[in-house]
């Protein structure tokens, strides 16, 4: 369980250079906005906003050798790597507020070289619509933003492996994905090969929610340790969260994605996070921010009702 007090640090990284839509680079302050650090110290966190990294701006070129803004990326990922990684050192639980997904290739190097340190298993949940593992031959577009799962574990350009303490950076072991409902077509022979634990839409929808959490969160568990929560907010449906550019029709409902956040703090492992690809350019109101916030309350200890841990509910008809 989340502890009273938990030391929360909120990481701010307002880039879109790994993305093709421009926007994402608005996604941590339409986080402030929607309260997320009222909301962390209601639920007893102790919230130091760090405010936002600074990087290289988005140039809008064409590829290059495979990549779109490949340099740009690296600094961006760079200073993503030292910030998360200070927060840690500082005994913090660090929020890294993106930007694009590209961005989770620093946090990840991040926290695989603390948990390296500290001789700690490290596992990664990876809840996105998509499953980022594209490399040049694959992607339709060079972008980044889908690449950063294949760049963690090995398949990538020098530059963003570097980043990392050791190649590759993560081991395809130690990282399951929820929620994925859209691969490209060469990329999905490449996420069978690596060995990847995948929980796509259908395995949703066939085994429910609440199964696939347990299921996902056993194999975390069983190996102890740190449990990195790297959130893509196109992994909720669209039609409840139409705040990013990547929208991909039939995935987890409010309710669903409640559930997923709710177990992932019962579970007592999330030690960091990543938000990621929220794009107020695309939003209404700032709703799916405003919701955003509301899962992060979940994952951090907002119940319905006030109980004990391990205590179950009465209802009465």
């Amino acid at each position: 369980m989340m502890q009273q007090n938990t030391q929360v640090a909120l990481i701010g990284a307002p880039t879109d250079v790994g993305a093709s839509q421009r926007g994402a680079s608005m996604g941590p302050e339409a986080l402030r906005v929607a309260g997320i650090q009222n909301s962390l110290q209601r639920l007893g966190c102790l919230v130091n906003d760090m405010g936002n990294l600074s990087g290289p701006a988005n140039p809008e070129q064409a590829r290059h050798n495979g990549y779109r803004h490949l340099n740009e990326v690296r600094e961006w990922c760079a200073a993503t790597r030292d910030a998360v990684f200070r927060a840690l050192q500082s005994g913090q639980l660090p929020i890294l507020m993106g930007g694009d997904h590209s961005l989770s290739i620093g946090s990840i190097a991040a926290v695989a070289q603390h948990c390296a340190a500290r001789r700690e298993p490290l596992s990664i949940l990876w809840l996105d619509a998509h499953a980022d593992f594209n490399v040049p031959e694959s992607s339709p577009t060079g972008n980044l933003h889908g690449m950063p799962v294949a760049v963690i574990t090995g398949h990538g350009p020098e530059s963003l492996l570097e980043l990392g303490h050791a190649r590759p950076i993560v081991t395809a072991d130690r990282i399951q994905q929820i929620g994925v409902r859209s691969v490209d077509a060469i990329e999905k022979k490449l996420v069978v090969e690596a060995g990847i634990v995948v929980y796509d839409m259908r395995q949703v929808d066939e085994l429910r929610m609440r199964v696939v959490m347990e299921q996902a969160l056993a194999r975390c568990s069983e190996s102890g340790g740190h449990l990195h929560v790297s959130f893509d907010v196109d992994f909720l449906d669209p039609e409840i969260a139409p705040g990013v550019p990547t929208t991909v029709p039939g995935g987890p409902t409010y309710r669903e994605a409640q559930l997923c956040m709710e177990m992932i703090h019962d579970s007592g492992l999330m030690q960091s996070l990543d938000i990621a690809e929220l794009n107020p350019a695309y939003d209404e109101g700032n709703r799916t921010a405003e919701l955003v916030v509301e899962l992060v309350e979940s994952l951090f200890g907002e119940q319905i009702l006030a109980r004990a841990p391990g205590a179950t509910t009465r209802y009465g008809l």
